[in-house]
């Protein structure tokens, strides 16, 4: 699989990412196991996880699997801090609460460092300089090698990034943001995006088969063994279940059958080779829809493909964002 770098920096990670969202829950760790297998022999790297998957199994089982299937040299390890299940309190961005959520992904994980490590989300009730320091101390002791933020919005990336910027040498570059991004959900081209390329932050899409919807699966119904069928994921994927969605999915079909491929195919390798993107996440729940993620690597999509996808699922974007002075 193809290698490219994490945003500005030197890190090299597999332009696929494995995410662990149902390891320990959904997905047991037989599925697991054949998944990240499946992943390493397909030159897969970067793996990803967070301290929250599974109240903490996605961490642990991970960590089995790294001590006995696929080496850990061999694997970039991405996980994240910063979401609390706190009533009242979504997210905890202070440094106290970060670096003690780092320790025990540590533990959890059996290795002394983690290759990249996110802040989950932004966190109002805490100074950003505060949680940013977290990332400082968590490089500066070998803890993390990169760090990076998720779920931040425009000026909120372009605040963090500028802020670690401002006294290089002391503070760690952000090497990366973790977004939703699909032909679903385009909202990150409006200005975390374009923050992203002038800044030199890799993104990392996730939900980029607009979760599981993009694959055509839900065209005719919800099936049974599906997340829409799923009591605690069916609120995640109905948002992408309207009338908008299925005109792009028709089309993601179309462009499909013209091509010869699969539509899941057709959407991961829009997203996949999209300007500023470095690696999308997928979320697999078995290693055989893993084994038709991993496909798309042979795959490039005309360019009158990419158009007329681009066509058919723009977002909505005018003032302040495009031709302000014709409004």
């Amino acid at each position: 699989m193809e290698q490219r770098h994490l945003g500005r920096t030197g890190l090299r990670v597999s332009r696929i990412g494995l995410g662990t969202l149902t390891w320990g829950r959904d997905t047991e760790e037989h599925d697991a196991a054949d998944m990240l297998k499946a992943f390493w022999e397909a030159g897969g790297t970067l793996v990803d996880t967070a301290d929250v998957y599974g109240g903490g199994e996605a961490e642990y089982l991970l960590g089995r699997l790294m001590e006995r299937l696929v080496p850990r040299r061999d694997l970039v390890v991405s996980t994240k801090a910063g979401s609390v299940p706190y009533p009242g309190r979504r997210f905890d961005g202070s440094r106290g609460h970060l670096l003690a959520a780092l320790d025990a992904s540590l533990d959890r994980l059996g290795t002394d460092h983690v290759d990249l490590w996110h802040i989950h989300a932004w966190d109002a009730e805490t100074p950003l300089e505060e949680t940013l320091q977290a990332l400082d101390i968590a490089v500066a002791s070998g803890r993390a090698r990169y760090a990076g933020v998720s779920n931040f919005c425009g000026w909120q990336l372009a605040k963090a990034a500028t802020w670690q910027l401002a006294a290089p040498g002391t503070r760690t570059r952000l090497a990366s943001t973790q977004m939703e991004y699909s032909l679903l959900q385009r909202g990150v081209e409006r200005e975390v995006l374009p923050a992203a390329l002038d800044l030199g932050v890799g993104l990392l899409p996730s939900s980029p088969l607009g979760r599981g919807v993009l694959t055509g699966k839900y065209r005719h119904g919800t099936p049974a063994d599906s997340r829409g069928a799923s009591e605690h994921l069916a609120p995640f994927v109905e948002p992408y279940l309207d009338d908008t969605a299925t005109r792009i999915v028709d089309a993601v079909t179309t462009a499909a059958d013209g091509l010869a491929v699969t539509p899941l195919q057709v959407a991961l390798a829009w997203v996949r080779d999209r300007p500023g993107v470095t690696a999308p996440i997928v979320g697999a729940r078995t290693a055989q829809q893993l084994t038709a993620a991993l496909s798309v690597e042979a795959l490039s999509l005309p360019d009158e493909i990419c158009r007329a996808l681009d066509d058919v699922s723009a977002p909505l974007h005018r003032y302040p964002d495009h031709d302000w002075s014709t409004l």
